[in-house]
């Protein structure tokens, strides 16, 4: 049982040095790769936010306890074949209770709930702590793409659109790239407000830990801090109509003075003029006729 208990401590002390140094040291680490799915991969995408990190301890955890707990009804199995069958115990017991058994197949799954629920209710909590956030934005699902707000940098808007498989540049994922990326710094905690304008749509990204519904009417709300600068890819994970599988979100996380410098310029680009009442381009994702998108001004 020492040993049991002091794997806990090795897990909880890892997952929050994890966690610390990913705060501390966000700046020091090299750019990272495009962070998407890979062909037959095995486990999650590399983390890369102090949540996702724990995670990723919680779930190797939790692993090595299904993985114990299968093992032992399967021998439990075994020997209950083995032991009872019918040649080797011609006469039957006619025992029907056990105290010991029945207090111990009680007490045993209550501890080992209370010792997952102890690693669980902290990090789930966690996750929903976007208190002293440093930047704020808002991501709002749209059959079938995301518009993007930035209230704390001039209150701009823009849309996101899939690049479609013609229009791919090199280095660009098919299905997951977009013509306009969500830009934001790293090593700061960014606050992600997250609603919809049609149906149930969900913001998710994998390598950030971040997943959340996006539903008309209501504005849930998440926190991610990027440790390193790259791409990250992700994808609406609410069955939301036809489009569903062309719905993609792509993060560019850069240096904050990369960002400072692409704010201002997108200021000029997507901000609103006083009095500018011109219409903004409109792009059909999806026409009724199932051909591809078309673009119209």
């Amino acid at each position: 049982m020492t040993n049991f208990f002091d794997h806990l401590k090795r897990a909880a002390g890892f997952s929050g040095l994890a966690g610390l140094a990913c705060m501390l040291f966000p700046l020091m680490a090299l750019p990272a790769a495009a962070q998407q799915p890979e062909p037959w991969q095995l486990g999650f995408q590399e983390p890369h936010s102090p949540i996702m990190v724990q995670m990723d301890v919680f779930h190797d955890f939790l692993l090595w306890v299904i993985f114990a707990i299968s093992v032992f009804v399967l021998l439990l199995l075994l020997y209950t074949i083995v032991r009872f069958r019918e040649k080797a115990n011609p006469n039957p017991t006619k025992t029907t209770h056990n105290t010991l058994i029945e207090v111990l197949w009680t007490v045993i799954p209550v501890v080992i709930l209370f010792v997952i629920g102890f690693f669980s209710l902290p990090l789930l909590y966690a996750t929903d702590d976007v208190t002293d956030a440093d930047l704020t934005v808002k991501a709002i699902g749209r059959q079938w793409y995301w518009s993007y707000e930035y209230p704390d940098n001039g209150d701009f808007t823009f849309d996101a659109f899939r690049v479609e498989d013609e229009d791919l540049k090199p280095g660009q994922p098919r299905l997951l790239a977009t013509d306009e990326n969500l830009v934001l710094p790293v090593g700061k905690k960014i606050r992600v407000l997250v609603t919809s304008s049609d149906v149930l749509h969900a913001f998710a990204m994998p390598s950030l830990g971040s997943k959340v519904d996006a539903v008309p009417g209501r504005t849930n709300e998440t926190w991610f801090l990027i440790d390193e600068p790259g791409m990250y890819y992700g994808q609406c994970s609410e069955l939301c109509g036809s489009g569903h599988a062309f719905m993609p979100l792509a993060i560019k996380a850069v240096s904050e003075a990369e960002f400072n410098a692409w704010v201002n310029n997108a200021q000029a680009r997507f901000g609103e003029r006083d009095g500018d009442l011109s219409p903004r381009p409109i792009q059909i994702t999806h026409n009724e006729a199932g051909n591809k998108p078309a673009t119209a001004q």
